[in-house]
């Protein structure tokens, strides 16, 4: 019974080494589309080993759980992965990783709904500012100004997306800056990327003494906003876009001698004045496989002995 073992070993050389060697690759800024999805894999890699894992050892630990799981199995198939050999630890492990996954679960929806409730707070507050005039009667699509001494700019998703801008940021934007900034925003929302940051997020959260989870929350908040970069200068242009983010941060210090701690907008301004060549569309695929081959790794581990017994 060393498979539910070889799994959660899996899951932690997974989650020590794929970080580092992200880290140390020099292709995640030049394309944060494949960085962000070989990232999702990897994550989601971690989690499948946990979750087979937990599988065969409930498995082993009572036959309820094995007769279903094993229904159609040929004998010789539950023979080979030997969970009548295994110890009293079968059900403390089964226990406690099925403990993790509820508070998983609990930590998205809590995630979740503080976004929820924020969201609906900030339409609150729009509509007092900004009600909506005689005749309208739909918020979608509304570019709202509001009237503000500070450059100041958001996207409000939901079931009416609208950008919200200040007067102050209409007064610094010039010619397609704020289109530049409109399809930046528009991004975010077209590619469900709160999604990714919902997720990273709860995962943060709940494992804090995880790293992998907490560079994973990091790595998404720097990548999706490097991919609606992209997708704002696929359309407008890199130097409008530059543009749009210069005139709209300048004031809070970001690119002063001494930034502002945390801030990324230097680096973002940076990539997009001075960008560097893309990679080929053959290596993006192999970038790409190469993410998704990361999960079946686990479902492999998971179905050797099996596999070896009919074979």
């Amino acid at each position: 019974m060393m498979v539910p073992v070889a799994l959660l070993l899996l899951g932690a050389l997974t989650a020590v080494v794929a970080p580092r060697s992200l880290a140390r690759a020099d292709w995640r800024d030049r394309e944060p589309v494949v960085a962000l999805w070989v990232w999702q894999c990897v994550v989601v890699a971690v989690l499948l080993c946990c979750a087979l894992s937990m599988t065969l050892s409930a498995a082993a630990a009572w036959d309820a759980v094995r007769a279903y799981l094993f229904a159609s199995a040929p004998r010789a198939v539950v023979d080979a992965y030997a969970l009548g050999t295994a110890g009293p630890w079968a059900a403390a492990t089964a226990i406690a990783l099925a403990l993790g996954g509820v508070w998983t679960l609990a930590m998205l929806v809590r995630e979740v709904l503080r976004a929820r409730t924020r969201r609906r707070r900030r339409r609150t507050e729009l509509l007092v500012r900004a009600p909506l005039l005689p005749g309208e009667e739909s918020e979608a699509d509304r570019l709202v100004v509001l009237e503000g001494e500070r450059p100041d700019a958001w996207w409000l998703s939901g079931p009416a997306p609208r950008l919200v801008v200040t007067t102050a940021a209409l007064r610094r934007l010039k010619g397609r800056q704020l289109d530049a900034l409109l399809a930046h925003e528009q991004g975010h929302d077209r590619a469900r990327h709160h999604w990714l940051l919902h997720c990273s997020a709860a995962l943060a959260g709940g494992f804090p003494q995880v790293p992998v989870f907490a560079a994973f929350r990091d790595e998404m908040h720097r990548l999706v906003e490097l991919a609606a970069d992209d997708m704002a200068s696929r359309r407008f242009g890199r130097r409008t876009t530059a543009l749009a983010l210069v005139e709209l941060n300048e004031d809070r210090g970001v690119f002063g001698p001494s930034p502002a701690p945390g801030a990324q907008l230097r680096e973002r301004v940076d990539r997009l004045l001075t960008p560097a060549d893309r990679l080929p569309a053959v290596h993006r695929l192999r970038l790409t496989a190469a993410g998704a081959l990361v999960p079946v790794v686990p479902c492999l581990v998971a179905l050797v002995p099996g596999l070896h017994a009919l074979g």
